[in-house]
């Protein structure tokens, strides 16, 4: 009798390391290094008279928290003086999973813009290529966004929230890797901390701004800017597949 019950509390044991082993994770902060190619960026014929060699990849860093049904992506604040810090987007991304919203505040011309909408619904193909970010084991998947750009993200099941750098979601677990195919923009997550984040820091402080919905600030902004082609250039920038 006594070797039975030693035996069934092995197996208990062990089943509890292993539950404990494989436990997912719901709730956390991923800060993710994101890498952008000036140079393809700006892909006019004397980009390379005006950005020095050592501007051309921009690097910014940002800081994504999340639950099962929130989530909240925006730069990571220092102290340290940018270089060209007019180059790149640093949209704050607020979403909303149970109720299929998102709000962001996009810098535009160092005046916030707020927008709130329903979240980005992508068609995602998963693949078997695998590969290990910051740690964690993950997949590849593709989203064709249009019929000559693809982006590829990695995603890791054990964070099962469905999570990623900006709007990007829908995958079976948080995205930590995500890249355009000509690797002009390349996010990386650097750290991964198992934490549960106050629930008032990730739903967004709206005050009494103007809202828009995409919709109607691009078509504003093509109303004011679009025939000029620096501005064409912005609205590309702030309604991309980003």
């Amino acid at each position: 009798m006594r070797t039975i019950c030693n035996k069934l509390f092995v197996c208990c044991l062990l089943a509890m390391l292993s539950l404990n082993g494989f436990a997912q994770i719901t709730s956390g902060k991923i800060v993710y290094e994101r890498r952008t190619n000036l140079y393809k960026k700006f892909k006019w014929d004397n980009v390379q008279d005006w950005l020095q060699p050592e501007d051309k990849n921009k690097v910014d860093m940002f800081e994504l928290y999340f639950n099962d049904s929130l989530s909240l992506f925006k730069i990571q604040e220092s102290d340290l003086k940018e270089r060209m810090s007019w180059a790149t987007s640093k949209n704050t991304v607020y979403q909303n999973f149970n109720r299929n919203d998102r709000f962001t505040i996009k810098p535009i011309w160092g005046e916030d813009v707020y927008i709130e909408d329903t979240l980005v619904k992508r068609k995602w193909k998963i693949t078997d290529s695998k590969r290990v970010i910051s740690g964690y084991n993950c997949r590849k998947a593709v989203w064709q966004a249009n019929d000559t750009t693809r982006i590829y993200a990695w995603y890791c099941d054990e964070i099962i929230t469905s999570v990623g750098p900006e709007s990007f979601h829908g995958l079976p677990g948080a995205i930590l890797g995500l890249a355009s195919e000509d690797g002009g923009v390349i996010y990386f997550a650097k750290s991964v901390e198992i934490t549960k984040p106050d629930v008032n820091v990730l739903l967004p402080k709206k005050g009494k701004n103007k809202i828009f919905s995409s919709k109607e600030l691009k078509a504003k902004l093509e109303k004011d800017f679009g025939k000029r082609p620096w501005g064409k250039a912005m609205i590309k920038d702030n309604f991309g597949v980003w």
